[in-house]
């Protein structure tokens, strides 16, 4: 390889992190393969793939954190001329969490929850000789109160709170490079957005270096200066932000910018990736991505193509650099065999949950949380409608209690013109967000299908519903855990057409999926609904996702809709503040540099403010808003909001 083609080379500057060759081992394969790449003070590279092509162990590779029994097996990390791997384990510890440090993918599990968040941040300040203090650093990332907030435990915080504090801690040694693992991955669009101009403005003030590490590409549009993208435990291209979204080379990159929703046409079917990351291998032979490429030929299967420059700062491996795949990424209108009613399938009253604060030597119930506080609408047959807002906004809440699964404080659930009373019947069922955690892990597949057929004492093919969602009759005998988390989430899917329903309620069924895997997903929701007639109510804070697949959408805040109506008007002229609030700190490919920030935290739902909720957090508040709460009214059709002073047309 010539120097000229070299990957390493940074055009940004001189590097803090020089990675040569870099090589994982693991006893099925090699989950990084001769790994190449800098990175510039101040600068942020972008590592970008699906899930198993290798992102996040090569930043544990990094840290020198890989788990057992994962071994680097060559190559370099020289960090500031340093080369890591040298070090003894003693002195490579002043270095983990000093000047290398890392905010790790779940804050829920990498914080003690024994430890105050106060004692989990001084640990590493002295471990590290850090000059701030705790609560300086808790306010440096935007946290409120942050005497009072050293007090808390993990479970005390918000999720946005927690990676926060895990950005805190990560802050405690002044680091040089920040490795940032998925660092708001299902987080809701609004704490998101405060998570990324925080690492923005973090990194402009103390010229720290970073990695990010994400399937996100509206995230890497946002952040990055260089992107690379991984497949299969080596990076197939490396670019500029700039080339690579206006001009990515590699089929593999262009099919993932195929697979977003914001791609595709409502109505349509959004493009996907055929098959999935291979499984890891050690005698690779040919192109990696050769057996899911639409552009593929013998060469590819024979020959491991070799770095192309196509540009300035702009590198590919691929044979096919210059040819297109226009045309062979089939998006097609796809033909209704269910009509839509207008005629109400399900319909929701006044509903409210409220959780009771008890206190005194009695246990007395005194006012509590309002998780829901007078949920009404009608949703159609194979019709969707989509739920959003902010974590803790009641969406779950609510589709546990139209379910059946909470008990409401007042209201009525009415499904095909009865009331419902206690659990739900069969023609209702939900998809949970966590399919790994919903799924029995002692129970087959076959087993785990079957359980409502038994139950309810229904006739049906357990194999024709794994057919059903895309998956093989030879998959019936296997366990929860040997699939990927697109499969699960398709059996869970499964589990729940196996009773028949009309409606489904589904919560965040694609929040924590790449964007390939997503598009499967999403491709057959809509499918099922129009073959079998289903409604969707469908919970999530993906606003792509709800522009391609919702025929209407209502906004909630504080157990509350603040705004419903058809989503192309909700997304076209959003009336409520909230809503627009929402739209704008989505992260989009069209608007990589605009970054809009709502404001302070989502008040306490123990103790909501008087007049209009939003109004402590709303630019266009005004006197009235503090005193009065707001009234529902009509802005266009079948499209209401509660505002006091909406904005028309």
């Amino acid at each position: 390889m010539s120097a000229a083609l070299d990957p390493k080379v940074s055009p940004i500057g001189t590097p803090l992190l020089d990675v040569r060759r870099l090589s994982v081992q693991l006893p099925s394969g090699v989950p990084v393969d001769g790994l190449s790449f800098t990175i510039a003070a101040g600068e942020t590279l972008a590592l970008l793939g699906e899930s198993g092509c290798g992102k996040s162990m090569t930043a544990l590779a990094l840290m020198r954190l890989l788990p057992p029994p994962a071994r680097i097996v060559g190559g370099q990390l020289l960090f500031d001329g340093i080369d890591l791997l040298a070090l003894p384990e003693a002195e490579m510890r002043r270095y983990r969490g000093g000047e290398l440090a890392m905010i790790f993918q779940e804050p829920a599990t990498s914080l003690n929850p024994v430890l105050t968040i106060g004692e989990q941040i001084t640990e590493a300040i002295a471990l590290h000789g850090g000059r701030s203090s705790a609560a300086e650093l808790l306010a440096a990332v935007g946290i409120p109160s942050p005497h009072e907030r050293l007090r808390d435990y993990p479970f005390q915080l918000s999720g946005g709170m927690k990676q926060r504090a895990m950005i805190a801690m990560a802050l405690a040694g002044a680091p040089k490079l920040l490795i940032a693992d998925e660092p708001t991955t299902a987080l809701d669009v609004t704490i998101q957005a405060q998570v990324l101009d925080l690492l923005l403005e973090l990194q402009r003030a103390r010229g720290m270096a970073m990695l990010l590490i994400t399937h996100d590409l509206g995230i890497v549009a946002r952040m990055a200066q260089r992107v690379g993208l991984m497949y299969a435990g080596e990076l197939v291209e490396l670019a500029s932000r700039a080339s690579f979204f206006s001009a990515a080379q590699h089929p593999y990159a262009r099919a993932l910018f195929a697979a977003l929703p914001e791609n595709g046409q409502r109505g349509g079917r959004l493009s996907c990736l055929r098959g999935t990351v291979p499984a890891l291998r050690a005698d690779w032979r040919g192109c990696r991505f050769a057996e899911r490429c639409l552009l593929a030929d013998e060469r590819c299967r024979l020959d491991a193509p070799t770095w192309q420059a196509v540009g300035e700062d702009h590198l590919v491996r691929c044979h096919h650099v210059g040819q297109s795949e226009r045309g062979r990424h089939v998006t097609r209108v796809l033909g209704m065999k269910v009509s839509p009613t207008h005629t109400p399938l399900l319909e929701v009253r006044d509903l409210a949950v409220h959780f009771p604060r008890r206190a005194g030597l009695f246990r007395r119930p005194r006012s509590g949380l309002r998780a829901v506080d007078g949920l009404s609408f009608a949703l159609p047959a194979a019709k969707t409608l989509a739920l959003v807002g902010e974590s803790g906004c009641g969406k779950t809440t609510a589709g546990r209690a139209i379910l059946g699964l909470l008990p409401p404080t007042r209201g009525e659930v009415w499904l095909d013109g009865r009331p419902i009373r206690g659990l739900a019947p069969r023609k209702m069922q939900m998809v949970f967000q966590d399919p790994f955690a919903s799924l029995d892990p002692r129970l087959r597949i076959a087993d785990i299908l079957a359980e409502g057929l038994r139950a309810l004492k229904l006739e049906g093919d357990v194999g024709d519903l794994l057919v059903q969602v895309g998956l093989e009759r030879s998959m019936l005998d296997r366990y929860p855990h040997e699939f990927s988390g697109g499969q699960r989430q398709r059996i869970a899917i499964a589990r729940a057409l196996a009773v028949r329903p009309k409606l489904l309620i589904v919560d965040e069924p694609t929040s924590a999926l790449d964007v390939s895997v997503q598009a499967q997903i999403l491709n057959l929701l809509h499918e099922l609904k129009e073959t079998l007639g289903l409604a969707y109510l469908f919970i999530t804070h993906n606003l792509g996702v709800v522009q391609w697949l919702a025929d209407e959408v209502a906004v909630m805040y504080l157990g509350r809709i603040v705004e419903h109506g058809p989503t192309e008007q909700v997304f076209a002229t959003p009336a409520h503040p909230y809503t627009e609030a929402l739209l704008l700190a989505a992260p989009r490919l069209d608007r990589a540099s605009e970054r809009v920030r709502l404001s302070g935290e989502p008040p306490s739902p123990w103790a909501p403010p008087a007049g209009c909720h939003f109004h402590p957090r709303c630019p266009r508040a005004q006197a009235l808003c503090r005193e009065k709460p707001p009234v529902r009214q009509a802005v266009g059709e079948a499209h209401t909001v509660v505002c006091h002073f909406p904005r028309l047309g």
